[in-house]
């Protein structure tokens, strides 16, 4: 009975970090749709495709948080800021999403964000997209 209490407990903590791991990508989306939906980068639907990916990518292992940027790119805030664990990161991310571009946010840039409306407003120009790194033209 206690063995069975504590598999509940444990999946219901489970089931509420991927939710919490997910808030910002639902957050980023809604501003995105609702507070900007005559100035948008792509079509809404787009955004919509977006916001499962960034649900994936929030999900990673070394991912603390992820947002969707107004230009269709995918942020996050890595766990480990370490070379080795960014690279395996991205790579994680291409294999999965070889057409998606990913842009790492350092401490400086969160602490700067003091909104998702910041966070949301930057730009992934400055990082590769998947595409050139996979060689997919």
């Amino acid at each position: 009975m206690t063995r069975m209490v504590a598999i509940a407990l444990f999946l219901t903590l489970a089931g509420n970090a991927a939710r919490a791991d997910s808030e910002n990508c639902r957050r980023s989306r809604e501003y995105l749709l609702g507070s900007l939906s005559g100035d948008l980068a792509l079509p809404p639907q787009a955004y919509n495709d977006l916001f499962k990916i960034c649900n994936a990518a929030a999900a990673m292992s070394n991912v603390r948080d992820a947002y969707i940027l107004r230009d269709g790119g995918i942020a996050v805030v890595p766990k480990q800021d370490s070379i080795p664990a960014t690279a395996a990161t991205l790579s994680q991310f291409c294999d999965t999403y070889p057409r998606a571009t990913l842009r790492f946010l350092t401490r400086k840039e969160m602490l700067l964000a003091n909104s998702i409306v910041s966070v949301v407003q930057m730009s992934s120009g400055s990082s590769t997209p998947c595409k050139k790194i996979k060689g997919i033209s």
